[in-house]
């Protein structure tokens, strides 16, 4: 890229940005940009939109409101677009010290949550009784609370959880996602989807109106 030719600027657009509330969002939040060095800092700090209070927590910005404003900083640029051309900004608030009581009462209702529904699966497909019938024909003898080996299955289930969630608290045994970080990340893509498609809905709704009047 010379300085004699028409500069071109290359963006790569996010899929999905934070940003603190009452900040002004730039170029440089929501892109990674490739361009001459004498125009990267300026394209960083390019504004681009204050999100206000009826704007909501999410903002979609798209290319054809970034390519405008790119143009007016840099007269004749070629602008070279890489990748999605969207982006979704989140005004999230400033971040406060986590609740120690919030944390308890969400343990809490974790652990009995998970402990109810575990006894209630048992106790629907009499897990006792199959249990007791596995003892019998292991060791040929009937024992009615075969504690022993009810304290290793309930040990296997904690044991097997931990493995299968890949997690121990913050420690992963390896660096493969877990099925709960897959779901989470699939849930997110399909809300972020949703978010654009209303968004876009909404952008083509108010620019009919404005053409009507």
């Amino acid at each position: 890229m010379s300085s004699n030719s028409v500069p071109t600027v290359y963006l790569q657009l996010r899929s999905r940005v934070p940003i603190t509330q009452g900040r002004v969002v730039t170029l440089g939040h929501v892109a990674r940009i490739l361009s001459d060095p004498e125009w990267e800092a300026p394209l960083r700090n390019l504004e681009l939109v204050e999100p206000q209070k009826w704007d909501g927590n999410l903002l979609l910005i798209d290319l054809m409101q970034i390519i405008p404003k790119v143009q007016q900083l840099i007269p004749g640029v070629k602008i070279e677009p890489i990748g999605q051309n969207h982006v979704l900004v989140e005004v999230v608030q400033k971040p406060r010290k986590p609740s120690f009581l919030l944390f308890l009462l969400v343990w809490l209702l974790l652990f009995f949550g998970s402990a109810l529904t575990i006894m209630n699966f048992h106790a629907d497909v009499n897990m006792q009784e199959v249990q007791i019938r596995t003892v019998e024909m292991l060791t040929g003898k009937r024992d009615e609370h075969p504690y022993l080996f009810q304290a290793a299955y309930s040990f296997g289930i904690g044991f097997g959880m931990v493995v299968f969630f890949n997690h121990l608290f913050k420690k992963k045994w390896n660096e493969e996602p877990t099925p709960l970080e897959v779901e989470m990340f699939l849930y997110q893509e399909n809300i972020d989807q949703f978010v654009v498609a209303q968004e876009y809905k909404r952008m083509k709704s108010s620019q009919n109106k404005g053409e009507k009047h």
